[in-house]
């Protein structure tokens, strides 16, 4: 069986929050599709052991961000790879609160929606929850962040938590033959063929050439904490 037959099954980029009484928290989510029209009625896998997960379960509400490629790595970092428990995610993060209290992000966002949940179904590790739509707002116009050009263009990775993530996915990224090097924090490749161009780094700087401020554009890891891939 080849799990990578899996990477051809379409998805998008959204930052799905919600609020418990006055917490507020958000994270990244790929898994998130329409179910039916009328009513609009979306659904969202949630990793159980996530702090959204239970501020969705506290509130019966979510709110879903839809991200712009132009969303950067660093961005999505703060969102998919930092956990609400020990930073507040929405600090220096642009935001609004609907009527309902739930939170909803609007920096990197071309649009939003709001749903409240009508049911839910656990899947193991994760909870599907079911939700009518209650709100939704155009932000700008611009191209929807597939989870493809995340992967292809971003080159950014997968959490562990994710209903998408498949085993030994990290170091797979294509380039020219020059040493990469691996994030220890979260997994990111830093790819010298590919360098960061959100961090200010061009294509073809070696890891070696990198200054040493700079930081691990997905969470934010020293440089001191990468490794050499095999």
């Amino acid at each position: 069986m080849d799990p990578n037959v899996l990477h051809n099954i379409g998805y998008g980029m959204y930052i799905i929050s919600s609020s418990k009484e006055d917490l507020l928290n958000g994270q990244i989510a790929n898994t998130l599709f329409q179910i039916t029209s009328e009513p609009v009625t979306m659904a969202v896998s949630i990793n159980k052991k996530n702090l959204t997960h239970e501020y969705i379960e506290s509130s019966k509400r979510f709110s879903v961000s839809v991200l712009s490629e132009d969303a950067p790595l660093s961005f999505i970092g703060k969102f998919g790879f930092k956990s609400g428990r020990s930073e507040d995610k929405f600090k220096d993060t642009k935001f609004i609160k609907l009527d309902s209290g739930c939170p909803v992000v609007l920096d990197n966002a071309l649009c939003y929606l709001e749903a409240e949940v009508i049911n839910r179904f656990d899947c193991g590790t994760h909870t599907l929850f079911l939700g009518s739509m209650t709100d939704s707002k155009i932000l700008k116009t611009g191209r929807p962040m597939t989870y493809d050009y995340y992967h292809q263009v971003k080159h950014g990775i997968t959490p562990e938590s994710a209903p998408t993530f498949i085993k030994k996915e990290a170091g797979q990224i294509k380039g020219v033959n020059m040493q990469k090097y691996r994030c220890t924090v979260c997994g990111y490749i830093y790819d010298p063929a590919i360098g960061d161009p959100d961090g200010g780094i061009k294509p073809g700087t070696r890891f070696e050439d990198i200054p040493d401020s700079w930081v691990c554009p997905v969470c934010g890891a020293k440089k001191i904490e990468f490794v050499k891939t095999a």
